[in-house]
């Protein structure tokens, strides 16, 4: 059975001597006919050394095996009923109008940022990242994105809202644009034709694409959301897309999991580039972040509801910024934080059997084979 648990950062291999020419990136080059077989010292994050093309042998098995490990949790929304959530969402007094407005505001920020981090993926990180394994794991990645969205899609025409208005909240929303545009700018100079990494400059850089995407969108803005709808699904509320959250959730942490794995691997190879004002520019980003998720948190919950509001999630993201520090070996950027939210870190343990939504929780294995513990 699968260890859900944060491991902490992956064992890093010893720095290697006398590196090769650098290769082909792309892997779509012409064919070295004379070009030998690649030996695992050749191969690293950026700036590789090695030819794309061969998977094998593997180097960072821990990338390899968070790829299996995405694979045996496949799901599909569709599956889950939405029955429950229709009915409710239908009556009159079975939700508060503070409930209904966050719910909303949820979708509309989920709606766009799967979207956002899956372009990031496709057109910025994979055309950088040059390990093969590691791209194996954004294939998977990229497609499980592509099932967060369709949830949203299926839970939109679930409940007839308003399309337009959700999906476009990202444009019309400013606690939502700011986020967007915020993390989006981190991406912009990668896109470009002509960037390429290698150089102190362009190596950070990337660096800083992966932080603001793996750390803040996936590590720090998602944690609001899902404490919101998993606050519901505990009261017996909107019990599919709470459930549809959770599995969601999951791939989230190994999302980010990974995304931490890889930004501290380039820092083992790649020492020079983890500089005092490069850590000191980093916790800026995560405090700035934590800012914005504030700003997020009273929009959505400007009088808050049963057992959440504005405050204890501002409290919430204080605590998630000082955990995203310490996996990256930083030092925290607010005073020590209580978690508000104690039960978040249960739904989070997939170890655990559970099912207080009284609904069906499941985790996804081949041929359909579901449990939780």
């Amino acid at each position: 059975m699968l260890d859900w648990s944060d491991p902490g950062p992956a064992p890093l291999p010893a720095l290697e001597t006398n590196p090769a020419p650098a290769a082909d990136p792309t892997g779509l080059g012409d064919i070295d006919r004379a070009g030998g077989r690649v030996s695992v010292d050749e191969k690293r994050m950026i700036n590789c050394r090695a030819d794309v093309n061969q998977l094998l042998p593997l180097k960072y098995k821990w990338a390899w095996e968070k790829y299996l490990a995405a694979c045996n949790n496949h799901w599909m929304p569709t599956e889950v009923s939405m029955q429950a959530d229709i009915a409710l969402w239908k009556s009159r007094d079975g939700l508060t109008q503070d409930e209904r407005h966050a719910i909303k505001r949820n979708l509309g920020f989920f709606a766009a940022s799967e979207s956002l981090v899956a372009n990031n993926i496709v057109l910025a990180i994979y055309r950088h990242l040059t390990n093969p394994e590691c791209r194996q794991y954004l294939l998977r990645q990229a497609f499980e994105e592509a099932v967060h969205t369709h949830t949203f899609q299926y839970i939109v025409e679930s409940l007839g809202l308003d399309e337009g208005e959700l999906f476009n909240m990202y444009r019309e929303v400013p606690s939502i644009t700011d986020k967007a545009a915020w993390a989006l700018k981190h991406t912009q100079s990668l896109d470009d034709p002509e960037f390429r990494t290698g150089t102190q400059a362009a190596d950070q850089r990337f660096l800083r694409d992966l932080v603001a995407f793996y750390v803040v969108f996936e590590g720090m803005w998602f944690y609001t959301g899902f404490a919101q709808i998993l606050s519901l699904g505990r009261r017996n509320k909107m019990v599919g897309i709470a459930e549809q959250y959770q599995y969601i959730l999951r791939d989230e942490s190994i999302h980010l999991n990974f995304g931490i794995d890889v930004i501290n691997q380039i820092r083992a190879e790649n020492p020079d580039l983890w500089t005092t004002a490069f850590q000191d520019e980093v916790r800026g980003m995560l405090r700035d972040a934590a800012e914005l998720e504030a700003a997020y948190g009273r929009d959505t919950m400007p009088r808050g509801f049963l057992g959440l509001n504005a405050v204890l999630c501002e409290q919430y993201m204080r605590f998630i910024a000082n955990r995203r520090c310490a996996q990256l070996g930083l030092v925290p950027v607010f005073a020590e934080t209580e978690n508000p939210f104690p039960w978040m870190s249960e739904a989070m343990d997939l170890k655990k059997e559970k099912n207080f939504f009284e609904t069906r929780v499941i985790e996804y294995q081949n041929g359909g084979a579901l449990a939780w513990d």
